[in-house]
């Protein structure tokens, strides 16, 4: 019995059968790098039940995040866009940047979009758009006349919208937006969140730091606490916004990269060849393939 048995497991049976025809995805893009204004989430799309032929390298990029505004003193300098995501026809849309801190640079669109300036003219600014059904809105910075210093919008994020500065009285300083919050998936087995807007720079002399969204987004500045506080950069891999800097000599942080995920059933086969070293795990009967750099991957 144990000797037939030990010759069975030895054989060449093969439990697995069957080529994959269909996956689940999550494709987060880049986030967009920060001015004033956070920078917001790179762009989100997730289903299940999406067809693949067998054969075909199908293309993953794995988007960067944007650059930030950099070390900013009284200057005009603003975030740059994270750069797209893609698996096969897939195709997630980088983040939008910040406006520029001591500006009245609207925020970009994007995924989603960027927070409005950081500006002490009075004049205002508004967030980016989001990409329907990938992301929303940055917040914008309200103006007052006469002027105060305020504070700059934080970044959308794919869950919800980007908080706009605190408008404030005239010659006040003013508190900086909150980045939105990303999106929770669970197609690694556990729960992570994802592309979350970065936080917009607070004025100076105030002591509020925004928060970036949950799902990595970054931390606003703040540059008249001491020691001053940069604005953080959105966490790798996340699709996380960077967080505004401050004017007064403050820097911005840089966008998160993005990621791409696919599973699909693990009593199939394995694809039959991937580049770009994925990541490979096994949970909740899935096979998991996780790409923190571009490749392929063929079923």
């Amino acid at each position: 019995m144990s000797a037939n048995l030990g010759g069975f497991l030895s054989a060449t049976f093969n439990p697995l059968s069957g080529t994959a025809t269909e996956v689940e995805y999550l494709v987060v893009a880049g986030g967009g790098g920060a001015g004033g204004g956070g920078g917001g989430a790179g762009g989100l799309l997730t289903a299940a039940g999406f067809a693949v032929a067998s054969g075909s390298a199908l293309t993953v990029t794995v988007g960067a995040g944007g650059a930030g505004a950099g070390t900013v003193s009284g200057g005009i300098g603003f975030g740059t866009n994270g750069s797209n995501s893609v698996f096969s026809s897939i195709t997630a849309t980088g983040g939008g940047f910040g406006g520029g801190p001591n500006s009245t640079t609207n925020g970009g669109s994007g995924g989603s979009g960027g927070g409005g300036s950081q500006d002490g003219s009075g004049s205002g600014s508004t967030g980016g758009a989001g990409t329907s059904g990938q992301g929303n809105a940055g917040g914008g910075s309200g103006g007052v006349f006469p002027p105060g210093y305020f504070g700059a919008g934080g970044g959308g994020g794919a869950g919800s919208i980007g908080e706009n500065s605190l408008v404030v009285a005239s010659g006040s300083l003013g508190a900086g937006g909150n980045g939105g919050t990303g999106l929770c998936s669970t197609i690694t087995g556990a729960r992570v969140f994802y592309a979350g807007g970065g936080g917009g720079g607070s004025s100076t002399n105030t002591s509020t730091l925004p928060t970036g969204g949950l799902g990595g987004g970054g931390g606003g500045g703040n540059g008249g606490l001491a020691p001053s506080q940069n604005g953080n950069s959105g966490t790798a891999n996340t699709g996380g916004g960077g967080g505004g800097a401050e004017f007064e000599g403050t820097s911005a942080g840089t966008g998160g990269s993005g990621i791409v995920i696919i599973r699909y059933p693990s009593s199939l086969l394995p694809p039959t060849s991937t580049t770009g070293s994925p990541q490979v795990n096994y949970a909740d009967g899935y096979q998991i393939y996780t790409f923190t750099s571009s490749g392929t991957i063929t079923f």
